[in-house]
């Protein structure tokens, strides 16, 4: 088995082979190539697993994106994608081996971070990956979205729920690709476990709604001075169900005129938003609790970490503290005990032979990375081992972020 780097000759190989490994046939491609998710493939840092005699039988890919960490901090990330082996040639090491080639070129690349979607739970924690966003699906009855009153005054960080003083424009797709591509940069640029949206992907219409060419309608809310801050790509289906792909906004006023605003539509009986980050206060706003309905709870976007220390001390830190370490990497064959130090927000992360406080996996630390996991919840799942009383309440202080991170694009 050889496992080779492609280049844009290999484009229409790598695509019909990753398909086939689907079971699934490719769509056909707009004039130049554009309005199919994988237009925006990096072919430079691409995979393709082939047998003895030349034929590929694997694929693994991988985007070039910002991830946004704790403490507004940006920093390169490679979205891994496309990864699919032929039915024919699994469980013959043709999956581990284009993982393990493609971790060796990340850091060859000087990269500490990887992220990916997972198709399968199962599949990527062996190989260093942890769920660390989550999202979920809100569901409400249209006669049931009243909003109740606010019984607080309004802040700086959350506006009172009638407190907005700008304005929703409802325009189609066609009309507002910069506003949205605008607006979209500045909400992730704030958000923990957002990724960037390169330029090409919107030129090239390369993934999901409203990046694609799908017909939706968009409600772009203007802040007072009639800038755009947020807003809602939805469509409406059988049986009269109003579906919001994403709802975008840097405050917390302008989220809320946007569910509003969808939830008053006419002529449907209900509206689905389809990605709301857990502990969203948008199910409180609602004058009947119960009225929104939460599915689809899911994880989304899985950590690898590449560089410990690295990673460590470039994420954002809000309470001082110290723990010692203990990471394991069994995929690469690795060990490491780190002294992590915290202070004044920033940390330090250096080899030490001291005794662990915690004993994790590469993957749990992962998911406790951005800090959407507690890593007490993982030491009573067994999964973190600690080593002393108040570790793991230590490292749930110390993990947090300013808010849960969530990360809402599709790759």
């Amino acid at each position: 088995m050889e496992i080779r780097p492609t280049t844009d000759k290999d484009l229409d190989v790598f695509v019909d082979t990753l398909h086939a490994a689907f079971g699934r046939f490719p769509e056909t491609p707009a004039e130049g190539g554009s309005g199919v998710w994988w237009s925006a493939l990096e072919m430079d840092r691409c995979l393709l697993a082939m047998t003895a005699d030349g034929r590929p039988v694997g694929t693994a890919g991988a985007y070039s994106f910002e991830l946004t960490l704790p403490g507004e901090v940006l920093v390169p990330a490679a979205g891994v994608t496309a990864v699919g082996v032929l039915p024919s040639h699994r469980r013959q090491g043709a999956l581990s081996a284009m993982m393990r080639h493609q971790l060796d070129e990340l850091r060859a690349r000087g990269e500490f971070l990887s992220v990916l979607l997972a198709s399968e739970a199962l599949i990527y924690r062996r190989f260093g990956y942890g769920p660390a966003t989550y999202t979920q699906r809100l569901t409400v009855p249209r006669h049931q979205a009243a909003f109740s009153l606010p019984r607080a005054r309004g802040t700086a960080d959350a506006p009172a729920t009638g407190s907005d003083t700008g304005s929703v424009e409802l325009l189609r797709r066609s009309e507002c690709g910069e506003i949205l591509e605008e607006v979209y940069d500045r909400y992730r640029r704030a958000q923990p476990g957002a990724l960037s949206r390169p330029h090409r992907w919107w030129a090239l219409h390369a993934g999901q709604p409203p990046i694609s060419p799908a017909p939706r309608y968009i409600a772009v809310h203007r802040d007072a001075d009639g800038v755009p801050d947020g807003y809602a790509s939805y469509s409406i289906g059988e049986p009269n169900t109003l579906t919001v792909d994403e709802t975008i906004a840097t405050d917390a006023a302008a989220y809320t005129a946007l569910a509003r605003f969808v939830l008053g539509h006419d002529l449907v009986t209900q509206v689905v938003f389809k990605h709301v980050p857990t502990e969203h206060p948008l199910r409180w706003q609602l004058a009947d609790f119960r009225a929104g309905e939460v599915s689809g709870d899911t994880d989304w976007l899985w950590v690898r970490l590449l560089d410990v220390p690295r990673a460590l001390t470039a994420r954002g830190w809000f309470t001082d503290g110290e723990l010692v370490l203990d990471v394991d990497d069994p995929f690469l064959g690795e060990h490491g005990r780190y002294l992590l130090t915290v202070r004044d927000g920033k940390a330090d992360c250096v080899p030490t032979d001291r005794e662990p406080d915690l004993s994790l996996d590469v993957s749990d630390l992962g998911s406790v990375y951005l800090g959407g996991t507690a890593p007490s919840t993982l030491v009573r799942a067994g999964h973190i081992r600690s080593h002393r009383p108040g570790a793991a309440t230590l490292a749930d202080a110390l993990f947090r972020a300013e808010r849960p991170p969530h990360c809402l694009h599709w790759f």
